[in-house]
């Protein structure tokens, strides 16, 4: 690759790399970028994969984009969504800051509402995940079945602190092998290759030369965040299929307990254990679509 001070980002010009990576025997299919108006002029920003209606939306995390599901999509080959929250990737910010999942989940709603003519299953990872539950109990209308991939309500600050740890790093970067040093130490079972497709997703370089992630390039604003509510009276309350999706390493959010508990309020639901961190998508998209397309099927 050209020195990245060198060269113009294409979003779409990477997927033959995830190809590679996975030994995948596909052909990349149309994918665009696409943009809804949502409270007023705010936007929300994703990729639609495929030709026709979309099979299903994914949902990624906190400081993540729509691009940490590529290689997943690849491997389904099926018509989908892949959505920037609010304040992530190509998405305007939302009212209340990047880890509001109150507000975007409304702001996704109001998405998807111009997205979908009917409901479709829907996936959501970490924040993406606790977004997603809050759409499924307000907006049933949207949502066919709930995929939560290594999220449950019973995240804390605690089991969380190596990834906001991260996250909460280094407001910019002097260089690029600045980040990509970073992020590899971060992600030591990670290929460097996937680690720089990844950051070229999901940071900015800036006139001066520095830096930036792309979920921190607009400060919070001052408003109070909403309080996210018992989520786990929601989780039971839903009336849609649930799925949860638990990475086994160490680097999971999900506990023995938060699956108990999981279990107790979703009898029917099923629960299936992934060899990967808490970004499966990352660790493990193989399997991750591999369980999508069966996960689509199920019911509680």
């Amino acid at each position: 690759m050209p020195g990245v001070e060198d060269f113009i980002y294409d979003e779409f010009a990477y997927f033959h790399e995830n190809i590679a990576e996975w030994g995948l025997e596909v052909e990349v299919p149309p994918v665009r970028r696409f943009f809804v108006a949502v409270d007023g002029l705010r936007q929300v920003s994703g990729l639609a994969w495929g030709e026709g209606e979309p099979e299903l939306v994914l949902v990624h995390g906190g400081a993540q984009n729509a691009h940490t599901f590529d290689t997943v999509a690849l491997a389904l080959g099926r018509p989908l969504l892949a959505l920037d929250l609010p304040g992530h990737g190509h998405s305007d910010p939302g009212a209340h800051g990047p880890s509001s999942a109150r507000t975007h989940a409304r702001d996704l709603g109001q998405a998807l509402e111009q997205l979908l003519d009917r409901p479709v299953p829907l996936v959501g990872m970490s924040l993406g995940g606790l977004t997603s539950l809050i759409i499924a109990h307000e907006r049933p209308d949207l949502v066919r079945e709930l995929v939560l991939v290594d999220i449950t309500p019973g995240v804390n600050a605690d089991k969380a602190r190596h990834i906001t740890n991260f996250v909460n790093g280094p407001a910019t970067f002097a260089d690029f092998d600045e980040l990509l040093a970073r992020t590899i130490a971060h992600n030591p079972t990670r290929s460097e290759s996937s680690l720089r497709r990844g950051i070229l997703h999901n940071a900015l370089r800036r006139e001066d030369g520095t830096w930036v992630w792309r979920h921190q390039q607009h400060p919070a604003p001052g408003a109070e965040v909403p309080a996210l509510g018992d989520l786990w009276r929601v989780l039971e309350e839903i009336r849609v299929p649930v799925s949860l999706v638990r990475g086994t390493w160490a680097s999971s959010v999900v506990d023995d307990e938060d699956e108990a508990r999981f279990r107790h309020l979703r009898p029917h639901a099923t629960v299936v254990h992934v060899e990967a961190g808490h970004s499966v998508q990352g660790d493990n998209p193989l399997a991750l679509a591999a369980l999508l397309a069966d996960l689509g099927q199920s019911e509680d």
